[in-house]
């Protein structure tokens, strides 16, 4: 209740007009109601409805009367709409009219993940490091495949044009109470990385949702397009989104071991929502993008890294991830396969301690591969236990050919 009052008593003081009512599909595509501050209170109460037959993944006409309550935690204003009639933005939990949860909305799912791994006494923070192109658009403000500038790796200005609108980005972001890490070019022409701190499962999930949308609004008020799909340049190094992970059990013992091997366990099987876009294959297995399911300490040819670190806090670094991924469905799925190697005690594979990228053919012949495309990463969702048991059964049908998103 106290977030509740806040909120009202902040929009009634500081000028906030519009509140944007944000959720997302099934395949994290962020969705939203514009509502007058007047009826905020009604929103909280009530809820607000939508018509989730037009919602991607949430199934058909028959019974598709959902109600948007907001979630006053996420209350955030917008900081590049005016401050006169201000704007502000909630995620939103959704309910069926009887006041239920809805089974298919992927931040539900993510929420029982963590209160399960919560459970069994474990506590698990994540962060990512998100990739995205930065291009010029044409004289009506179309997308080209022009880049932003031909930079690489680490470079700085003249060369790196990016660097101002990273500036513009991560002030944007702090301004909405998010707290980048670090930012820098990377080593296609026009791709920029921005990494964040960790933070609770939840709460890096909504941040990353919330960074896609201020990157996509920063380059296009700078007359740019920002591509976040896996591979928009053919020959140049494609996106990803490395998942960090930090796990910590209840009795003090070190669990990153065994949730690893969880992950390796059951990766083949949760690919495809990981990796859920046809050029997703593309851009696996080149690039410092993984083909194989192997881990090894500091090498980054591997699907999962453990980075060298001197403060004592070991972390899994997930690399097979691109930002086309739902990252609510990401984190839940990657939670309940570390889960699963901790509940099982799976032994852990030795780290295959070579470069996967000019390793010979003797050593990499014996190695599992990730999938090879969309539908051999369907084929192992559809045959694995792991997905049917924690995601509603139509989330298969509605992954099996999803849109294709940047």
């Amino acid at each position: 209740m106290y977030q509740y009052e806040k909120v009202m008593t902040f929009v009634d003081e500081e000028d906030v007009k519009f509140i944007r009512l944000a959720f997302f599909d099934a395949f994290g595509v962020q969705k939203n109601i514009s509502i007058m501050s007047g009826q905020l209170e009604r929103a909280f109460k009530e809820g607000i409805s939508f018509d989730a037959s037009a919602v991607a993944g949430f199934g058909g006409e028959v019974k598709s009367d959902l109600f948007l309550h907001p979630d006053p935690s996420t209350f955030s204003i917008l900081p590049w709409r005016p401050s006169t009639g201000r704007v502000a933005r909630m995620y939103c939990d959704i309910r069926y009219p009887d006041g239920t949860l809805y089974e298919k909305d992927s931040r539900y799912i993510l929420k029982k993940a963590v209160e399960k791994a919560k459970e069994k006494g474990l506590k698990i923070d994540f962060g990512t490091e998100v990739e995205f192109y930065l291009f010029q658009t044409d004289e009506n403000g179309n997308a080209t495949k022009i880049p932003f500038d031909r930079a690489g790796y680490m470079d700085v200005a003249p060369e790196d044009k990016g660097e101002n609108i990273r500036r513009e980005i991560c002030f944007t972001l702090i301004d909405m109470g998010i707290e980048p890490e670090a930012s820098h070019h990377e080593e296609g022409p026009g791709q920029n990385e921005i990494d964040f701190q960790y933070s609770d499962p939840l709460t890096a999930a909504d941040n990353t949702a919330s960074f896609k949308w201020v990157v996509s609004t920063a380059a296009m008020g700078n007359g740019l397009y920002a591509d976040f799909s896996p591979k928009p340049i053919k020959e140049y190094a494609g996106n990803g989104m490395h998942i960090n992970m930090s796990v910590r059990c209840e009795d003090g013992s070190d669990c990153n071991g065994q949730f690893m091997t969880g992950i390796l366990e059951h990766i083949r099987e949760i690919t495809l929502f990981l990796n859920p876009s046809e050029d997703s294959y593309r851009r696996l297995g080149e690039k410092k993008a993984p083909k194989y399911v192997t881990w090894s300490p500091e090498n980054r040819s591997q699907l999962i890294r453990i980075p060298a670190v001197k403060s004592g806090k070991k972390r899994i670094e997930l690399r097979s991830p691109d930002p086309t991924a739902n990252p609510y469905l990401a984190f839940a799925l990657l939670i309940y396969a570390g889960m699963d190697g901790i509940e099982r005690k799976l032994p852990l594979q030795k780290p295959a301690n070579v470069n996967l990228y000019t390793a010979d053919h003797d050593v990499t012949d014996q190695l599992k591969k990730l999938p090879e495309s969309r539908g051999e990463a369907w084929d192992a969702a559809a045959a694995g236990t792991l997905v049917k048991r924690v995601l509603p059964e139509s989330y298969l049908a509605a992954y099996k050919n999803p849109p294709e998103t940047h």
